[in-house]
């Protein structure tokens, strides 16, 4: 399977992404983020960092970028897509993914692993993973605080494109639970195709039991199979 991984200044886990897709056997190339061609992709990944700095708003000026032209266009073709983390600022901010991600309830930078329920695993890049599975991921953001409003909220909910929620290590979903203070505990969004995620937390960042531990793994072992 092919996969492209979209790097800008400021791109600081686009290493990170590329190392986990070819440890499972992706055929991952680099594009920069001024190219104005996308290689053959059944995958394309925009990674976690901070794109620009962070100046003017996340994931505001990447959005622009002339790559990201041809990546809305591979996403609305159904190609697969995932932003993780800055990545998901980004979908946001293309108007691919539907919400908005505001600064953290603390306004506090958070980094640290957190549990995730598995709510939905009907879709490409969750079905390996049991429903109601409790997995533990890395969060590193400013500005992670998903918001939407109620109609959009409903539609989430109501058409399974939350594919995971914060949790505890039981799987209880409250607000002491919740990291950032993100609306209903939501850690990912689903676009209606299921086509694009968007998430905070950092799959890439576990597929290695030496290092972290191996709860990444099976989203992109789902994407391949």
């Amino acid at each position: 399977m092919n996969s492209s991984v979209i790097v800008f200044p400021g791109s600081n886990c686009d290493r990170d992404i590329a190392n986990a897709l070819i440890k499972l056997q992706f055929k991952n190339k680099m594009v920069w983020h001024k190219d104005t061609e996308l290689p053959k992709s059944d995958l394309i990944v925009i990674p976690g960092g901070f794109s620009y700095g962070d100046y003017l708003r996340s994931g505001a000026i990447a959005a622009k970028s002339n790559i990201v032209k041809e990546v809305i266009k591979a996403a609305n073709s159904g190609c697969l897509v995932l932003g993780i983390c800055n990545g998901f600022q980004i979908l946001i901010e293309t108007g691919l993914l539907k919400g908005t991600l505001l600064r953290n309830n603390g306004l506090k930078f958070i980094s640290k692993d957190v549990n995730l329920k598995v709510t939905n695993n009907d879709n490409e890049f969750c079905k390996n993973y049991s429903k109601d599975r409790i997995i533990k991921l890395n969060i590193a953001h400013n500005e992670g605080n998903y918001f939407t409003n109620q109609d959009h909220l409903k539609e989430l909910e109501d058409n399974a494109l939350i594919p995971f929620k914060y949790c505890d290590n039981k799987g209880l979903i409250n607000d002491e639970n919740n990291p950032n203070g993100s609306i209903n505990n939501i850690a990912g969004i689903l676009n209606n195709n299921k086509n694009i995620l968007g998430m905070m937390p950092h799959p890439e960042r576990m597929v290695d039991k030496l290092i972290s531990n191996s709860d990444g793994v099976d989203l992109f072992k789902g994407i391949l199979n």
